[in-house]
């Protein structure tokens, strides 16, 4: 969707940074390949970014810089081999990846003296966001994780987003390509939206 998209000129003006320092990064391996998005605009060929992925990424960029990290360090950051995470229960509370209440609810389908990796990890990422926002019912938690768990088969999310949908006191999990816009019944309403990748992206550093 053309809403979701930021192109380089505003992105520049919106973060101050310079053209130079942009490309840098990128070289840097700061910021992915695969976000510099190419499309034909009537004034030619422009380049677009994904409006909040890249506006978080730069935002994080220029706060560590303010720490003096280097590029180096800062690249090492953003590219940890998550397709190795791992983290025991005792590990997602002490580094306050999740709370214990999102916790003991995916406590329910999982064994307690496993570690989770990363499908499992990005799950519970996501049921402890919604959870301690309050947008979600325990029950509606019980049936996010069963929907991850099938609909994603252990994987990282990809480019997906999480849709909770409500009619009539009822609800239901929807995973859908990132920025589809489902036609949904008379009368059923979209409750959240979550965006998997960028879910993904943010664990990054927590990881």
């Amino acid at each position: 969707m053309e809403s979701d998209l930021i192109s380089k000129k505003d992105l520049l003006q919106a973060t101050g940074i310079s053209y130079g320092q942009l490309y840098r990064w990128k070289r840097k391996g700061l910021i992915p390949e695969d976000w510099f998005i190419r499309k034909s605009t009537f004034t030619g060929q422009e380049t677009f970014f994904p409006r909040d992925r890249i506006l978080a990424r730069i935002k994080k960029i220029q706060s560590m810089k303010s720490e003096d990290l280097s590029l180096d360090d800062i690249a090492d950051v953003f590219s940890p081999d998550l397709a190795a995470a791992s983290l025991t229960a005792d590990e997602v509370l002490d580094r306050g990846f999740a709370s214990r209440a999102a916790l003991d609810l995916y406590l329910e389908r999982h064994a307690a003296d496993a570690p989770f990796v990363l499908g499992e990890l990005l799950t519970l990422r996501v049921l402890d966001r919604l959870l301690s926002a309050g947008d979600i019912t325990a029950d509606e938690g019980r049936a996010l994780i069963g929907t991850m768990e099938s609909g994603l088969a252990g994987g990282t999310g990809g480019e997906f987003e999480a849709l909770l949908v409500r009619k009539a006191g009822l609800s239901l999990w929807l995973l859908l390509p990132r920025g589809v816009a489902p036609r949904l019944e008379e009368a059923a309403r979209i409750v959240t939206r979550v965006d998997l990748a960028q879910a993904l992206e943010e664990m990054r550093t927590t990881l």
